[in-house]
């Protein structure tokens, strides 16, 4: 089991608290740091800014040398595919090959609305995205690419530089696998990424997943699947009660500490360290092979050595 950290970058994440974020994942031998690829707070659109996604992947390049960078996930309505393959392939090369392509159809449609971005039926952005999909696998891949849908026309497009991972950069969708988001990972994608579901659900997830790679004669081996859960751990039970309290202060949660502890298990991931890593079993017995810590409180490293001082050893074994 491969772990990584995932920071929902538009809830105010100062630039230095993502070098520390970077740095700390680098110095615990998380295999990356993924983000959220959203330009307006959840609900403090007045309070927490956001920095560019794709910017903060190719700044984060160059200041590290190991963990892989990439986004969970960029909506299709927040830039033209080829600029997006462009972008993904900048940052291929500022990483020396460590970069990670996470897509989605996008679903904030009050952040669409705030900055002009269109915001279609979830139907329509299902056309996009699929189209999105498509140009960008081509363009990573291809001497030149034409193209004519409903969305996007090229033209004799030929993109340069190629990406330096071959055959090109991993490419995943999110999504709860619905038919027309396991067919295009079954026919595009590296890996399929589910959110906040329980060890259960992660299973009807993972074998819809192979009957539609197996419904077009692909190994469904070749499609990684992962998990994105979000992650609060302590030390013993008093460690994860404090951690609890600051985490319900982050997000504005009041009540008891220890009713929000449980509240948090059934879908997400909380509990002392051999509660989550007995989680991280569960999931690995459903087919997971690489689980994605949402972190929200940002300036808490502590929890980042904790991860890597008792999690991270353990579950590379898994």
């Amino acid at each position: 089991m491969d772990v990584c950290l995932m920071i929902e970058g538009q809830e105010g994440v100062t630039w230095d608290q993502w070098l520390s974020l970077a740095l700390a994942c680098e110095e615990h031998g998380f295999e990356g740091l993924f983000r959220s690829d959203h330009y307006l707070s959840f609900d403090h659109a007045h309070e927490r800014g956001a920095f560019d996604a794709w910017a903060t992947m190719a700044a984060l390049a160059s200041i590290t040398e190991r963990i892989r960078l990439g986004t969970l996930v960029s909506p299709v309505g927040f830039r033209h595919p080829s600029d997006l393959a462009k972008s993904v392939v900048t940052v291929d090369h500022a990483s020396d090959g460590r970069v990670e392509l996470g897509m989605g159809a996008g679903w904030f449609e009050r952040e669409h609305r705030a900055f002009g971005f269109p915001f279609p039926s979830d139907a329509e952005r299902m056309d996009v995205l699929t189209e999105q999909i498509e140009i960008v696998h081509r363009l990573w891949s291809e001497d030149q690419v034409d193209f004519e849908g409903r969305h996007y026309r090229l033209e004799a497009c030929t993109s340069l530089p190629r990406p330096l991972q071959e055959p090109h950069p991993p490419l995943i969708v999110g999504g709860s696998a619905g038919p027309r988001s396991v067919a295009l990972a079954a026919r595009w994608a590296d890996e399929y990424n589910v959110v906040f579901v329980d060890p259960d659900t992660a299973r009807t997830y993972r074998g819809r997943i192979e009957a539609a790679c197996e419904a077009i004669g692909r190994d469904p081996d070749e499609v990684r699947f992962s998990v994105m859960t979000r992650l609060l751990i302590g030390a013993d039970e008093d460690d994860l009660r404090r951690r609890a309290a600051e985490l319900m202060e982050r997000i504005d949660e009041d009540g008891d500490v220890d009713a929000f502890i449980e509240g948090m298990k059934p879908t997400m991931t909380a509990g002392t360290v051999e509660q989550v890593l007995e989680r991280l079993r569960e999931f690995t017995a459903v087919g997971a092979e690489r689980v994605m810590f949402q972190h929200l409180v940002h300036d808490d490293l502590e929890t980042v050595a904790l991860i890597g001082r008792e999690i991270l050893p353990q579950a590379a074994s898994l």
